[in-house]
């Protein structure tokens, strides 16, 4: 079935279906990452958006129930330059486009995703609409501008859990590869140490990680008081990512004020921005965002550079952070800010994923990080 993406400016690309069919708009991004296109899918900090997937070939390895990163997928719609409808997998159990159409996800293929992706880093993110029903430019570009722009859009409360939930399940085993468990599984000392997390579009893998790291972890919904959170008596905080724009999050960042010097606060990607926003900072919008697995950041006191995953649209502003909060890591491509630490609480953030999935795992060491604070927190308290 042929289909067309048209952009609020006025592009116009042509493909074909091989997802949904329908109508969709959202804001069109494109993502790096040359492998997991299943946890782009379902990441839910791609609310609202339309992903373009720069690797050329989507849909080798079909898809599967482990790696989900929610429940379903939350893209507004998916475009590629080709997709394989024959897949190859021991783990697959059906194919993209029957998940895609299970989900009611539409999506473009035969796509010049690289005249795409120059357009969208020339001119910015911007509203799109992707459908298989109609060829009336004039009108699909009108509707394209009339979808709600990603700026001032609270996107964050749509996403997450409505329910408090107890999460204890680690990464599985056979999901390393030679001594890469010993590598990523931290041993344990001691009972597990609490967590609750605040669920603003919680992935995953991201509890996992947080077992792995000896961790049990109470997760709560994005608008749950401070008061609520610290009777449930945690050991440490951690704010979770999520989709849209940070500063619509006032209920949020009321409770991250609350909760600094209470408890050790681990933030990322969206719960960063958060972070950055309760200490008096302020946020502002990318061009074209961060997305993909290939991000060099750099940590200013080492130089250690880790290559990082990324999924976010908007950023910390350098400028008007108070005093006691200093500046940690910063983005090489572009130079904003990737990392911050409060000087007088246990509390820290990054704009990027440390769970890195997909991606590499040079950031891991953070969650070594949160659970070195919580245990100082446990020893002082003894």
């Amino acid at each position: 079935m042929d289909a067309v993406l048209v952009l609020e400016d006025g592009r116009v690309f042509r493909g074909r279906s091989f997802g949904a069919s329908g109508e969709t708009t959202g804001e069109l991004v494109f993502a790096t990452a040359m492998t997991g296109y299943q946890e782009v899918l379902t990441d839910p900090s791609y609310a609202g958006q339309i992903v373009t997937m720069t690797a050329a070939h989507i849909g080798n390895t079909g898809v599967n129930q482990f790696d989900r990163e929610a429940e379903r997928p939350f893209v507004a719609g998916f475009v590629v330059r080709q997709y394989a409808d024959d897949y190859s997998s021991w783990r697959a159990e059906k194919s993209l486009s029957q998940y895609l159409r299970d989900h009611d996800i539409v999506a473009l293929s035969e796509v010049d995703t690289r005249a795409l992706t120059r357009h969208l880093r020339e001119r910015g993110a911007m509203r799109a609409v992707i459908s298989t029903e109609q060829d009336e430019i004039a009108e699909l570009v009108a509707q394209a501008r009339q979808a709600p722009p990603m700026l001032g859009l609270d996107l964050a409360s749509g996403v997450g859990t409505r329910t408090i939930y107890h999460w204890t399940e680690g990464t599985p085993p056979d999901w390393f590869v030679g001594d890469q468990q010993d590598d990523q599984r931290r041993p344990q000392e001691g009972p597990p140490l609490q967590v609750v997390a605040y669920d603003f579009g919680l992935k995953r893998n991201i509890l996992r990680k947080l077992v792995d790291h000896g961790c049990e972890v109470t997760v709560v919904p994005a608008d749950t008081s401070a008061a609520v959170v610290l009777a449930l008596k945690p050991e440490g905080v951690f704010l979770s990512n999520g989709p849209g724009d940070p500063a619509t999050l006032g209920y949020a960042i009321a409770n991250i004020q609350r909760l600094l010097g209470q408890v050790p606060v681990f933030g990322i990607c969206l719960g960063h921005q958060l972070m950055g926003l309760a200490v008096g900072g302020a946020t502002f919008k990318l061009p074209y965002g961060h997305h993909g697995a290939n991000h060099p950041v750099q940590e200013l006191h080492s130089g250690h550079v880790e290559i990082t995953a990324q999924n976010h649209g908007f950023a910390v502003a350098a400028e008007g952070l108070p005093p006691e909060i200093e500046i940690t890591h910063l983005n090489l491509n572009d130079g904003t800010v990737e990392g911050l630490q409060h000087k007088g609480y246990p509390a820290f953030s990054v704009q990027y994923h440390p769970e890195a999935a997909p991606g590499p795992h040079d950031a891991d060491p953070h969650f070594g990080h949160f659970v070195e604070l919580m245990r100082e927190g446990r020893s002082s308290s003894s």
